[in-house]
């Protein structure tokens, strides 16, 4: 009688478990990217603690918003949701906030957000001069906030930044800069031969931070260089 008694509780929890998988399968995807509204061009972002993406699905009470990470050169990918109506929004990026946009998502569905960057690199140079790495470039503010810093991030990875570096270079602004003032940055190679292996292959890239709460790094593409 034990016997039949754990054989009928096992074929229980058996037939339960087909029911939990008899629930339907994510079925539709978003895609898109951040896009400077000036330029036209992507809006590089941080890997890790850089911008997400917000999405709140409706027709649930209470729902938890998902979160999907911006990618490095600023787009980003989910490919696991349900075909439905969300809202959508970027949030915590480095670009002055925009509009949540209520979208119904089915089958590919791509959503572009154009923005304004908080600060824009321009003229960037990053070159290697006999022992060091030196940047030079000048910085466009789009709000009237104080330029935090600047720095100058290296790492053996293309998606280096902040936090995601093994050598970084900052300078201290907190002041609302010249567009014409050109900066420079330098890292010296003999000190940091500890950490940059001469003959190695090392990503360089320049970042700037506005004083914003929440607020990301701005950032050009990295330059990748022999040490």
């Amino acid at each position: 009688m034990k016997t039949y008694k754990i054989v009928m509780i096992l074929l229980s929890f058996a037939l339960y478990a087909c029911e939990l998988d008899n629930f339907d399968m994510p079925d539709a995807a978003l895609s898109g990217r951040i896009i400077d509204a000036q330029t036209g061009e992507l809006v590089e972002q941080d890997i890790i603690r850089g911008t997400n993406i917000e999405l709140t699905e409706h027709g649930y009470d209470p729902v938890a918003s998902q979160y999907l990470i911006v990618k490095n050169d600023g787009t980003y990918e989910n490919s696991l949701l349900f075909s439905n109506t969300y809202t959508v929004q970027p949030v915590r990026g480095n670009f002055i906030p925009v509009e949540s946009q209520e979208i119904n998502i089915s089958g590919n569905t791509v959503l572009d957000f154009t923005v304004t960057p908080y600060i824009r690199i321009l003229d960037a140079s990053v070159v290697k001069e006999g022992s060091k790495v030196v940047a030079t470039f000048r910085l466009e503010q789009n709000v009237t906030n104080n330029v935090r810093k600047v720095g100058l991030y290296v790492h053996s990875e293309a998606s280096v930044g902040e936090p995601l570096r093994i050598v970084a270079v900052e300078n201290e602004i907190n002041a609302v800069v010249d567009p014409n003032q050109v900066f420079t940055l330098e890292v010296d190679l003999p000190s940091n031969s500890a950490t940059l292996q001469a003959g190695e292959q090392y990503f360089f890239r320049i970042g700037a931070l506005i004083d914003v709460g929440e607020a990301k790094l701005n950032y050009v593409p990295a330059v990748r260089l022999g040490v």
